[in-house]
């Protein structure tokens, strides 16, 4: 087939996420024209470079992918496909727009933890409070309800506008000015829990981010060898975690390559490749990240000049 422009395809994948919001693999493979292992290639790239972004929660096995800006039309998914008690959970929060932890029944409190798209965590007063995912009000606990109520109310009963009312209380909150020594150890105190949430970030990074690290770089690692030997892609058959399949031009001839993501072949790997090849009716190249192993290059000998294989009958 003829050369693609990845970059445009990538446009139309990102173009396709704004205008119909989250959507599965296979849909955003369907609307580029393209089999699902193929997009699922394009979209692996795309979120390791932070162009999209991708659902804890998954539909058939499949996360959904989605743009930043686009996260309210998640929760269609969520009231289709959430399990009983995450879908209860999911229906409580979305109603009370925040949940105190210790006052759930354990059922939804289990529920709470597994919807993580749409049950944020946050911390108050030693207390895990969940957040719903679009709520933009700040956290009041029952106790300043009740003084915001109360305080609404005898506004009204001494008819004080409003507006007159927040510009007072902005007065009577204005903090008193702290002596230098402690503004020092506030600053110091500020900067140790930054340090603080930084490492806890670091240490809690998914297998699956440095998975796609890990893809990333070699795909990467292949494309630079082939510009380097003056060879160019024309098609991405497969990539999955374990190898990648492309086909390939040098000159006037295409081919197809197989490149492993590891530093010992096998048989077993030389002769899925062949298949491969085979049924594409094309030449084909193998890459690895180190030399075969002793039996394997044994093997490759053993057939070079093997004219057939007959059976005595």
């Amino acid at each position: 087939m003829p050369t693609q422009d990845t970059s445009k395809i990538k446009e139309s994948i990102i173009e396709f996420l704004k205008t119909n919001g989250p959507n599965l693999p296979v849909q955003i493979s369907k609307h580029i024209g393209m089999d699902s292992i193929f997009g699922s290639a394009f979209l692996s790239e795309l979120l390791s470079q932070k162009k999209i972004k991708i659902t804890n929660m998954k539909v058939g096995g499949s996360p959904i992918y989605y743009v930043e800006g686009t996260e309210e039309k998640i929760e269609k998914y969520a009231q289709e496909y959430l399990k009983s008690k995450e879908k209860d959970a999911f229906m409580l929060l979305k109603e009370k727009k925040f949940l105190e932890d210790s006052e759930q029944e354990p059922a939804i409190r289990v529920a709470l933890r597994s919807i993580k798209d749409f049950a944020k965590p946050i911390e108050k007063e030693g207390k895990i409070i969940w957040k719903y995912f679009l709520e933009k009000e700040e956290y009041k606990s029952n106790i300043q309800k009740t003084q915001t109520e109360k305080k609404e109310q005898e506004n009204e009963k001494t008819n004080i506008p409003k507006s007159m009312v927040s510009e007072i209380e902005k007065e009577f909150n204005k903090p008193e000015k702290k002596e230098e020594n402690s503004e020092e150890e506030t600053t110091k105190g500020t900067e140790e829990k930054k340090t603080k949430k930084k490492t806890t970030k670091r240490k809690t990074g998914t297998k699956r981010k440095a998975q796609d690290k890990k893809n990333e770089r070699f795909f990467n690692t292949v494309k630079e060898y082939l510009t380097k030997n003056n060879q160019e892609i024309t098609d991405i058959i497969g990539f999955s975690k374990g190898h990648l399949t492309l086909k390939i031009k040098e000159g006037h001839e295409e081919k197809m390559l197989i490149a492993y993501n590891k530093k010992r072949l096998t048989e077993t790997d030389i002769t899925n490749a062949y298949k491969k090849a085979e049924e594409h009716n094309m030449k084909y190249t193998i890459f690895s990240l180190g030399e075969p192993a002793k039996k394997t290059t044994n093997f490759i000998e053993a057939i070079k000049n093997l004219s057939s294989i007959e059976k005595i009958e």
